[in-house]
Protein backbone atom coordinates (compact mmCIF):
# COMPACT_ATOMS: atom_id res chain seq x y z
CA UNK A 1 0.00 0.00 0.00
CA UNK A 2 1.85 3.36 -1.09
CA UNK A 3 -1.24 5.86 -0.05
CA UNK A 4 -0.77 7.90 3.03
CA UNK A 5 -3.93 9.60 2.86
CA UNK A 6 -5.96 9.07 6.11
CA UNK A 7 -9.34 8.98 4.06
CA UNK A 8 -8.19 6.44 2.15
CA UNK A 9 -6.94 3.81 4.88
CA UNK A 10 -10.08 4.77 6.64
CA UNK A 11 -11.81 4.19 3.58
CA UNK A 12 -9.67 0.58 3.00
CA UNK A 13 -10.19 -0.45 6.43
CA UNK A 14 -13.97 0.24 6.11
CA UNK A 15 -14.32 -1.54 3.06
CA UNK A 16 -12.62 -4.81 4.53
CA UNK A 17 -14.64 -4.66 7.60
CA UNK A 18 -17.89 -4.37 5.33
CA UNK A 19 -16.51 -7.36 3.47
CA UNK A 20 -15.35 -9.37 6.09
CA UNK A 21 -11.80 -9.62 5.07
CA UNK A 22 -9.60 -10.25 7.62
CA UNK A 23 -6.58 -10.30 5.47
CA UNK A 24 -7.23 -6.49 4.12
CA UNK A 25 -7.80 -5.84 7.69
CA UNK A 26 -4.33 -6.68 8.90
CA UNK A 27 -2.53 -4.35 6.23
CA UNK A 28 -3.88 -1.26 7.83
CA UNK A 29 -4.07 -1.90 11.59
CA UNK A 30 -0.77 -1.42 13.24
CA UNK A 31 1.05 -3.84 14.91
CA UNK A 32 0.79 -2.00 18.06
CA UNK A 33 -2.93 -0.38 17.55
CA UNK A 34 -4.77 0.29 20.64
CA UNK A 35 -8.85 -0.05 20.48
CA UNK A 36 -10.77 1.72 23.08
CA UNK A 37 -14.09 -0.81 23.30
CA UNK A 38 -16.29 0.69 24.98
CA UNK A 39 -18.64 -0.41 27.91
CA UNK A 40 -19.08 -2.57 30.36
CA UNK A 41 -19.68 -6.20 28.97
CA UNK A 42 -17.72 -8.87 28.34
CA UNK A 43 -15.88 -7.58 25.06
CA UNK A 44 -15.32 -4.05 26.54
CA UNK A 45 -11.69 -3.02 27.42
CA UNK A 46 -8.95 -2.10 25.34
CA UNK A 47 -7.16 -4.52 22.68
CA UNK A 48 -3.72 -3.96 22.60
CA UNK A 49 -1.97 -5.06 19.16
CA UNK A 50 -3.12 -6.22 16.25
CA UNK A 51 -4.60 -9.84 16.97
CA UNK A 52 -5.76 -8.55 19.96
CA UNK A 53 -7.93 -6.18 17.78
CA UNK A 54 -8.49 -8.76 14.85
CA UNK A 55 -9.60 -11.29 18.06
CA UNK A 56 -11.93 -8.78 19.24
CA UNK A 57 -14.00 -8.44 15.80
CA UNK A 58 -14.49 -12.44 15.70
CA UNK A 59 -15.76 -12.39 19.24
CA UNK A 60 -18.45 -9.76 17.97
CA UNK A 61 -18.94 -11.89 14.77
CA UNK A 62 -19.22 -14.99 17.06
CA UNK A 63 -21.51 -13.68 19.78
CA UNK A 64 -23.72 -11.99 17.09
CA UNK A 65 -23.75 -15.63 15.00
CA UNK A 66 -22.39 -13.37 12.35
CA UNK A 67 -25.25 -10.65 12.37
CA UNK A 68 -22.95 -8.05 13.64
CA UNK A 69 -23.11 -5.50 10.70
CA UNK A 70 -21.43 -1.15 11.05
CA UNK A 71 -22.69 1.06 8.36
CA UNK A 72 -20.84 4.20 7.61
CA UNK A 73 -22.51 7.76 7.40
CA UNK A 74 -20.58 10.54 7.47
CA UNK A 75 -16.44 10.34 7.16
CA UNK A 76 -15.03 13.70 8.61
CA UNK A 77 -11.22 14.16 8.18
CA UNK A 78 -8.79 16.57 10.24
CA UNK A 79 -4.88 15.84 10.00
CA UNK A 80 -4.06 12.35 10.94
CA UNK A 81 -7.62 11.65 12.80
CA UNK A 82 -11.11 10.54 11.14
CA UNK A 83 -14.11 10.25 12.53
CA UNK A 84 -16.96 8.02 11.07
CA UNK A 85 -20.81 8.53 12.09
CA UNK A 86 -22.04 4.86 11.82
CA UNK A 87 -25.39 2.85 12.50
CA UNK A 88 -24.67 -0.46 13.80
CA UNK A 89 -26.91 -3.47 14.26
CA UNK A 90 -26.82 -7.27 15.20
CA UNK A 91 -29.29 -10.40 16.82
CA UNK A 92 -27.94 -12.05 20.06
CA UNK A 93 -30.53 -14.59 20.74
CA UNK A 94 -34.39 -12.72 21.10
CA UNK A 95 -32.08 -9.42 21.59
CA UNK A 96 -31.21 -7.43 18.91
CA UNK A 97 -29.25 -3.90 18.43
CA UNK A 98 -29.67 -0.96 15.93
CA UNK A 99 -27.91 2.05 16.99
CA UNK A 100 -26.53 4.86 16.26
CA UNK A 101 -22.65 5.55 17.19
CA UNK A 102 -19.29 7.64 16.44
CA UNK A 103 -15.48 5.84 15.87
CA UNK A 104 -12.39 8.07 15.93
CA UNK A 105 -9.25 6.81 14.65
CA UNK A 106 -6.26 7.62 14.38
CA UNK A 107 -4.07 7.06 10.93
CA UNK A 108 -0.33 7.06 11.21
CA UNK A 109 1.26 6.72 7.88
CA UNK A 110 -0.88 4.02 6.13
CA UNK A 111 -2.32 2.67 9.55
CA UNK A 112 -5.18 3.07 11.74
CA UNK A 113 -2.90 2.89 15.10
CA UNK A 114 -5.86 3.82 17.67
CA UNK A 115 -9.22 3.98 17.74
CA UNK A 116 -12.46 5.08 19.94
CA UNK A 117 -15.76 3.98 19.65
CA UNK A 118 -18.66 6.24 21.06
CA UNK A 119 -22.49 4.95 21.40
CA UNK A 120 -25.60 6.15 21.45
CA UNK A 121 -27.30 4.42 24.34
CA UNK A 122 -23.63 2.47 25.83
CA UNK A 123 -26.32 0.82 28.54
CA UNK A 124 -28.54 -0.60 25.76
CA UNK A 125 -25.38 -1.93 24.03
CA UNK A 126 -23.69 -3.61 27.01
CA UNK A 127 -26.98 -5.15 27.73
CA UNK A 128 -27.18 -6.78 24.18
CA UNK A 129 -23.52 -7.67 24.46
CA UNK A 130 -23.77 -9.25 27.93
Amino acid sequence: MTIKDPLAVFRAYDAALEAGNMVALVDVLADDIVWHQPGRHRLSGDRRGRVAVLQLFQELGEASSGTFRVQTRNIMVNGSMVAASVRFSGQRGNRSIDMDGVDFYCVVGNLITEAWLFSADQDEEDTFWS
